[in-house]
């Protein structure tokens, strides 16, 4: 494999290992100062932490810097770099695979297995992935060149690739949408009437939905078959627990969770608005209890 040349070599490299990857890291290191090219070595720490790092570094670069990253198996180490926008970590075991990550994903972060790559091993597969241009012929193109249509979209996949997993917004909403919003948008939903309110189931079991309550309604003594989690979105409530004797008034942004089989009955005093989420599927059992919790505190 011949050394990477000047067209090729990254401005910097950023190196960095957890204890299963250190001497794998430190003959590469060795490497790549050999051939002249300017490396930071961070040295060994815990396996999440020193991807994070690399990561961070490379996403908010504005040179060509690119990290190494090497642990037990290289995998789990460039599914923790990828998390930064920029970043395209590839685990490469093989010269042909380091070749199709630099000519088909631009890869900026190569990570490196001890366990199944021997230090000459991995030399050869640490210049293939710096003698590689992006879409240059590779293994995967059967080594011709790119054809024009697949050169056009790894251009675009470079700008595309960073956006998957965000919400584009209009130019008039200036707002970042919640979390809420994103597993919602683009969805049409159904409500289903239920006393005093509705419900729109976004997933069954495990189920989650969005209930909404008209202002003065009351739900009578329940419990449900699974426990709950909720969220209150917009107005305000309050939730006795008859099976706790305890009474919790919740308001935007407050969260409660009411174990499987605690029996407990609700009022609303706005127009309220809240996400629930049940551990399986939504089963409402209404109790005959009286009423002397509803009309205090406890």
């Amino acid at each position: 494999m011949a050394a990477p040349t000047s067209a090729t070599r990254p401005h910097k490299i950023i190196a960095v290992a957890d204890d299963y990857g250190r001497a794998l890291k430190n003959a590469l290191v060795s490497h790549l100062r050999s051939l002249g090219i300017d490396v930071e070595d961070l040295g060994t720490s815990n396996y999440y932490s020193v991807a994070v790092e690399v990561g961070r570094r490379v996403s908010s670069s504005l040179t060509d810097t690119r990290g190494l990253i090497a642990c037990g198996t290289g995998v789990d180490v460039s599914s923790f770099a990828n998390k930064f926008p920029g970043v395209f970590a590839a685990t490469c075991l093989t010269p042909e695979e380091a070749i199709n990550a630099r000519s088909i994903n631009n890869s900026n972060v190569l990570a490196v297995s001890e366990i199944s790559t021997s230090p000459d091993s991995a030399v050869e597969i640490l210049n293939a992935w710096l003698n590689t241009p992006f879409k240059s012929p590779c293994p995967a193109s059967g080594s011709n060149p790119q054809p024009e249509d697949i050169q056009s979209f790894l251009d675009n996949s470079l700008y595309e690739t960073p956006k998957i997993g965000t919400q584009p917004q209009s130019d008039s909403d200036s707002t970042p949408p919640c979390a809420l919003y994103c597993l919602a948008m683009y969805r049409e939903f159904n409500p289903i009437d239920i006393p005093g309110g509705s419900t729109k189931i976004l997933r069954e079991s495990p189920t989650s939905a969005i209930l909404r309550f008209k202002a003065g309604s009351v739900v009578h003594a329940h419990h449900h078959t699974f426990g709950h989690e909720q969220v209150v979105l917009k107005g305000k409530k309050s939730v006795w627990s008859i099976t706790k004797e305890e009474r919790y008034d919740l308001v935007v942004g407050d969260y409660l969770f009411t174990p499987a089989g605690h029996v407990h009955r609700v009022k609303y005093y706005e127009d309220t608005e809240f996400f629930i989420m049940w551990d399986g599927k939504w089963v409402m059992v209404y109790d005959r209890i009286d009423k002397k919790l509803e009309n205090g505190s406890k």
